[in-house]
């Protein structure tokens, strides 16, 4: 019984290779666009929080038409794979141009951050979308489904681990001229590196992996009967307004970073690499140790989960990162070692969210096709990618509006009161973001008991086709 077989070991592998591509752009944009925009590139923060909202408000709505529209797709590669060879080129292209700062006019630089940003999204779209989906027609094995969300999170984190304990040393190294260090090249040289790995990477998720999980063959194909099934489905709009707060906490949390340490902490670099010449800051190793720590917590969220369930492990996951981020808030920059003990367990409850709802979306895959008799992989999973979209555009119009208001300035002494603001932007507004996505699981119903069920009993209708 192939549908609920055990996935090999390099399959899985080959799946993760997939979102470390994507997790290294994702963390870029995350952590550091914001920031280039606004100290690198010379936009005012309040701009880039506008743009940030309105570019993906489009963006996030493109992602269910290329659910749809990879759901139509009909291969002999399948459904969802091609889109990863299809797009592997042009999503580099567009983030080396995303990274490039030219010295256009203040309008002219605005315009230029719409256009490549906005282009940047919707190949992020293209590729991520069918990405996300093919997860879900990999294996019906709702054991195995878990496991493949924590490799994959494992291979995400690693890329964001790579991104944040390389970006600022490479920007110094490859942006060296005679005049010191010259940014806009530092990031550009830096980018053409992460933009080729991440090509490569999607080509051997492409190659070594495969789709087995099929819609029923009697399905014809109904865009209005699979929208009407999505808007009755329940545990979707739960698991979509769940996913959205995740991302504000998380996004919030990332973004805020860089500005805490350069314009919080009187002293940013924390030691010299030997030789290099090159300075390692406290908000690198801040990054870096909130990515491992993610990772230990996507490799705990299989055993706790199979035993808590995945909805109780989710709920405490949130409602820890809740209270610990609140907590945050009194640390000053005297307090070093508890600054990162807390980045390390907020992080270890962050870590352990993502593979569960990434498996829980396939499990309503499941959900629907069993009680509708359709089956719409890629637009249901696109509500997944649509809601970290989502959750990142309020996260990181959030982040530059508060910035604003606060009276930040970049690379000047900040004031009491915009300094205050970025506290509160690292503590009690993620915090928010955690206890509402908590609120939200509470009115999720679909167990692992539930869903052992209606997968076997579609196993059992499949083979009586």
């Amino acid at each position: 019984m192939e549908l609920m077989d055990k996935l090999r070991i390099k399959e899985k592998i080959a799946y993760g290779f997939g979102d470390f591509a994507s997790s290294m752009f994702w963390k870029l944009f995350s952590v550091y666009l914001l920031f280039f925009y606004t100290d690198v590139f010379g936009i005012s923060a309040a701009a880039v929080g506008t743009m940030f909202l309105i570019t993906r408000i489009w963006d996030t709505a493109l992602d269910p038409i290329i659910g749809i529209i990879s759901d139509r797709t009909e291969t002999r590669w399948g459904k969802f794979r091609p889109y990863l060879i299809w797009m592997a080129i042009p999503f580099a292209i567009a983030g080396i141009l995303t990274f490039s700062a030219f010295d256009f006019a203040l309008s002219s630089k605005l315009l230029y951050a719409y256009i490549t940003y906005t282009l940047m999204m919707m190949i992020y779209s293209a590729i991520n979308v069918p990405y996300a989906s093919l997860m879900g027609v990999m294996t019906a094995n709702i054991k195995e489904r878990t496991t493949l969300a924590t490799f994959r999170f494992i291979f995400a984190f690693a890329g964001s681990i790579l991104v944040l304990a390389s970006a600022e040393p490479l920007v110094s190294l490859l942006g060296k001229s005679d005049n010191g260090i010259d940014l806009k090249k530092g990031w550009h040289n830096t980018m053409i590196i992460y933009a080729v790995l991440a090509a490569i990477l999607f080509y051997f998720t492409f190659k070594w992996t495969k789709e087995r999980v099929h819609p029923p063959k009697e399905q014809k194909v109904s865009l209005k009967k699979d929208l009407l099934n999505l808007a009755s489905n329940k545990p979707w709009f739960i698991l979509l307004g769940a996913g959205v707060c995740t991302l504000i906490f998380n996004s919030l949390r990332d973004g805020s970073s860089i500005y805490y340490f350069k314009y919080y902490f009187t002293t940013q670099e924390a030691f010299q690499i030997p030789l290099a010449g090159v300075a390692i800051n406290y908000s690198t190793l801040y990054l870096v140790l909130g990515q491992a720590a993610n990772i230990i917590g996507v490799v705990l969220a299989k055993p706790i989960s199979d035993k808590l369930g995945k909805k109780n492990t989710f709920l405490s996951a949130m409602i820890i990162a809740c209270i610990l981020s609140c907590i945050f808030f009194v640390f000053t920059q005297t307090d070093v070692l508890f600054i990162f003990l807390f980045q390390f367990l907020i992080s270890i409850c962050a870590g352990s969210v993502f593979p569960l709802l990434w498996s829980m979306y396939a499990d309503i895959v499941d959900f629907s096709e069993w009680k509708t008799g359709r089956r719409a992989t890629g637009l249901i999973f696109s509500s997944s990618s649509m809601s970290q979209k989502l959750g990142w555009t309020l996260g990181g119009a959030i982040t530059g509006w508060l910035l604003a208001y606060s009276g930040f300035e970049a690379n000047v002494t900040q004031t009491a009161s915009a300094q205050n603001g970025i506290k509160w932007m690292m503590s009690f507004i993620p915090a928010l973001g955690a206890l509402l996505s908590a609120l939200f699981i509470i009115f999720y119903h679909l167990s692992d008991k539930v869903m052992l069920n209606i997968s076997k009993e579609l196993i059992q209708r499949k083979e009586n086709q």
